[in-house]
């Protein structure tokens, strides 16, 4: 098995997969990138045992066919000190030799045997969806997934498919987030948890391009995701999501619109003053005018803004956690936002406003934070 290809092609291609990479592995082979050679195709591919992905690349000169399982760190490390130029690689059993420039480097690798085999996924859904649409669905609803390894079903992001629209949740308890897309639709209902970990990692290669295909193909335990020259299979998380929408409160007659920039950038100097501990802050709601004050008790210092917007419902005090407020109006993009409540003990939504024939859907909720007097 030997091949010539460009050396950034080659480190292209590897950085984009080798986020799934990890130490401490129960099995050494994990630590490799398996190197499949077939003809004019190269493909190469890593895995943590719940997530493999392969990245396929085109060598300038390719002879014969071959597997082997090489070193990733080692190989990444040397690609990286090369500037453009051609590098051939040459295997030999596990015998590994890479010649570049007038150097000449040799390592061992390891049998392919051991290296995990991708499950052959049957029954499936198939879903064509764009680049930009996934990207996106990903940054809105990955930021509020939750760590609780005693609720692992609230550690992914809940993916449902309709006759209607598909759907993307992601709560830990304290926040939630339902990113709806109505110009997505399925044959029938279904639906998965996709976990936290591939899809942080599909949101750091994927290009955010409407013109770019991405096929989402799974079942009841595997999903495939594919995109230009990347191919990734994840295992699903297992169990039931709670009932997202039973937590979302139907009636909510007091509304706040206001800019939300000024709003984020308040809040941002505000919550410096406040506790370390409870990250809270308080909005002051009365007519046009909206007040934000934080405290520490503990180091005597507070701070307080106000500011300026639309407010229709009685006058109310809401506290908040300033670190949950911040995450979602940095994810948000619209210039206002609503924020729709009820009661001082009872969640606030934030929408952002559409227009009517807008395929976007976007809700948030967060949890109050009691407020100590």
């Amino acid at each position: 098995m030997k091949f010539i290809i460009s050396s950034t092609a080659l480190l292209r291609g590897l950085q984009k997969i080798s986020g799934v990479l990890t130490t401490n592995n129960t099995l050494p082979i994990l630590e490799d990138f398996l190197f499949e050679l077939n003809h004019d195709n190269l493909r190469i591919t890593a895995s943590d045992l719940e997530t493999t992905i392969s990245v396929t690349v085109k060598p300038d000169m390719a002879e014969s066919t071959g597997v082997v399982a090489i070193p990733a760190k080692m190989l990444l490390e040397i690609m990286k000190t090369f500037s453009e130029l051609p590098v051939t690689i040459s295997v030999d059993g596990t015998n590994i030799e890479i010649f570049a420039g007038e150097g000449k480097y040799k390592l061992i690798g390891h049998e392919s045997d051991e290296f995990p085999q991708l499950p052959v996924l049957d029954n499936t859904v198939t879903l064509t969806l764009n680049a930009s649409l996934m990207v996106n669905a990903f940054n809105k609803t990955l930021f509020a997934t939750g760590n609780d390894e005693l609720r692992p079903v609230m550690s992914g992001v809940f993916c449902e498919a309709t006759t209607e629209s598909l759907t993307f949740v992601a709560t830990d308890a304290h926040k939630l987030v339902r990113y709806r897309r109505h110009d997505v639709k399925a044959e029938n209902q279904t639906s998965i948890i996709l976990p936290k970990k591939p899809l942080n990692h599909l949101r750091n290669i994927m290009p955010d391009d409407e013109g770019v295909e991405v096929i989402l193909e799974y079942n009841e335990t595997n999903a495939v995701i594919k995109f230009n020259e990347i191919s990734l299979v994840c295992r699903l998380i297992e169990g039931r999501y709670p009932n997202y929408e039973a937590v979302i409160p139907a009636q909510n007659p007091y509304k706040l619109t206001v800019d939300r920039k000024n709003l984020l950038n308040a809040i941002r100097r505000v919550s410096i003053f406040g506790s370390k501990s409870t990250h809270q802050i308080r909005f002051k709601l009365s007519g046009k005018e909206l007040v934000l004050t934080a405290e520490d008790l503990d180091f005597a210092s507070e701070a307080k803004e106000r500011l300026t917007c639309s407010y229709e419902g009685d006058d109310m005090e809401i506290g908040f956690n300033s670190k949950f407020m911040l995450d979602m109006l940095t994810t948000l993009d619209p210039d206002t936002i609503i924020i729709e409540m009820s009661a001082p003990n009872r969640a606030g939504i934030l929408l952002s406003e559409r227009e009517e024939n807008d395929p976007e859907e976007i809700l948030m909720l967060i949890m109050p934070v009691m407020i100590t007097q």
